[in-house]
């Protein structure tokens, strides 16, 4: 008989495996980029970016009352066009997955390095090897570690924001050195911050009644980050104007140390370091999964399916997981690699909006415990807001960053 995974998880430690993976290394690394770019406006690139998240998030949120297994956005597919679009697209969640680790281990050792001189490449290696043990290990001692980490992070932002209140109202808050068009292009940077609340899909499979917990799950972690978000935005270029922060190569750690000195900096960027492995921790445990429930559905070798009988984790698909993102960290470019992340991204995106709009119309009368409102008759305009959105920002990424 096939083992299955262990169903410990509760809305409060998934709600905080959603918050925890997008409050990581997108904040604390690209805000002093992107604030090059739409200037004091960076804000607004998080609105925008809140904007597609949370449409997405509400297909997300009624597709999963819909389907109960680990593979998400594979059974989404499959049920709305077929099981080759499905496969395909599984194919490009996992990849996004990979590189997504990838690259926040690079940018974990980047902070690693600058405080103990280390080389960077070797460290990034390093946490993949070890977070992949501890995925193996057990998924609720990787949702303790998740816990810990994404307090500590989010105290990072807090002390951010805490510090930017007396600054508020001394820059315009509308300078777009680059006009709106740099806000688009910061949106399609920053967007990489937002990676997460999809991956809280993929831990249905060790999630208590997860019909109901999944869509709360989604939609507290969206509306938690995005809040956190945009005030930092706020006190950021408050405390530091959009020039200096984009000269930056550690913003937020520049941002405390302009009001506590040289000491607040070292602990900015120890939180990064939290922040960063807690992001990578987070996408192998959910990649593996993803790749589990694809095999469990026969989209991928059977064997990648295999459950270790002691800590009933998917060891296969944790270790194959482990070895890719290996390949990937070797190419050493942060900026590509979190480029073909974001790309995936919204690919998927797109494709997970127009499965709510087909599947309103294909399985009308099939259970839903949570339904997108705003409709017109049976088709939804949130879950078509959301598709514009990812089909125009999947261009904007083409045309402009490769």
């Amino acid at each position: 008989m096939a083992e299955k995974l262990k169903k410990e998880l509760g809305l409060f430690e998934v709600t905080l495996a959603g918050i925890g993976v997008i409050l990581g290394a997108g904040i604390y690394a690209l805000i002093g980029i992107a604030s090059g770019i739409a200037g004091n406006a960076i804000w607004l690139a998080f609105v925008i970016g809140a904007v597609i998240a949370l449409l997405t998030g509400l297909s997300y949120a009624e597709l999963s009352s819909m389907f109960k297994r680990d593979a998400g956005e594979y059974n989404y597919v499959e049920n709305a066009f077929n099981k080759k679009m499905a496969l395909y697209l599984g194919l490009v969640i996992v990849f996004a997955g990979i590189v997504t680790a990838a690259a926040v281990s690079l940018g974990f050792a980047n902070y690693f390095s600058a405080l103990f001189k280390t080389p960077v490449i070797y460290i990034a290696i390093l946490l993949t090897l070890l977070l992949s043990l501890l995925n193996y290990y057990s998924i609720k001692e990787s949702s303790w570690f998740n816990n810990i980490a994404t307090v500590i992070e989010s105290l990072g932002l807090i002390i951010i924001i805490i510090l930017g209140i007396k600054f508020i109202g001394k820059v315009d808050y509308f300078e777009m050195p680059h006009g709106f068009n740099g806000v688009l292009q910061a949106t399609a940077l920053i967007f990489f911050a937002f990676l997460g609340f999809d991956n809280i899909i993929k831990l249905a499979e060790e999630t208590k009644d997860p019909q109901k917990t999944i869509p709360k799950a989604v939609m507290l972690s969206i509306i938690i980050s995005s809040i956190i978000y945009i005030l930092v935005a706020i006190s950021a270029v408050s405390i530091l104007g959009w020039q200096s922060l984009s000269a930056s190569k550690a913003p937020l750690a520049d941002v405390a140390a302009s009001s506590f000195g040289g000491i607040a900096f070292v602990v900015l960027a120890i939180i990064a370091l939290f922040s960063t492995s807690n992001t990578v921790l987070v996408s192998l445990v959910t990649t593996s999964r993803m790749a589990y429930g694809m095999a469990e559905e026969k989209g991928l070798p059977k064997f990648i399916s295999l459950v270790d009988k002691k800590t009933r984790t998917p060891w296969v698909a944790i270790f194959l997981i482990m070895i890719v993102t290996v390949l990937f960290i070797l190419i050493g470019d942060i900026k590509f690699v979190a480029g073909l992340a974001n790309l995936g991204l919204f690919i998927t995106f797109t494709f997970v909006n127009l499965s709510l709009i087909i599947l309103r119309y294909k399985k009308p009368y099939m259970e839903r415990k949570f339904k997108v409102p705003l409709n017109i008759s049976k088709f939804n305009i949130p879950a078509f807001l959301g598709f514009l959105f990812c089909l125009f920002m999947t261009y904007y990424i083409i045309a402009n960053y490769f």
